[in-house]
């Protein structure tokens, strides 16, 4: 991992007001240290962190994508409602997940439209709406 991808993670997490601890600077390199936005999951990163050399645990992994998340520098999005997926592109936006490589990517958000949502129930609002495409390839 080069100098300029630990200085974008450190910044990166200083903009969040995230203290820079050397684990979390790691896996903020490895997120988005090329600039590139990443959909992981934490055994993801926890592979890439140990490809790398870096000695970090899962455990360490999942609660530091939980403070990025809280931190608003990261979301989660859920499949199947057990397996998530960190996406360092925070804007709203939807996604494919492609069954047949457990693999979560962008989707066009230009493309999509929804003309209409239910009414919430009485007493609480729409937080916000989550849309998961569901694809897999033709045989």
């Amino acid at each position: 991992m080069t100098d300029t991808q630990h200085d974008v993670g450190t910044t990166w997490l200083a903009g969040a007001g995230l203290r820079p601890t050397r684990q979390r600077v790691t896996l903020a390199a490895l997120l988005i240290g090329d600039g590139q936005h990443r959909h992981v999951t934490a055994e993801s990163l926890f592979e890439a962190a140990k490809d790398q050399g870096e000695a970090v645990s899962l455990a360490t992994v999942y609660n530091t994508l939980r403070a990025f998340c809280d931190a608003g520098l990261m979301q989660e999005v859920t499949v199947d409602g057990s397996k998530s997926y960190f996406d360092t592109n925070t804007h709203d936006h939807p996604h494919f997940f492609w069954e047949d490589e457990a693999k979560l990517t962008d989707a066009p958000s230009d493309e999509l439209v929804i003309a209409q949502l239910p009414d919430a129930p009485e007493g609480a609002e729409i937080a916000s709406v989550d849309v998961v495409i569901r694809l897999r390839r033709k045989k």
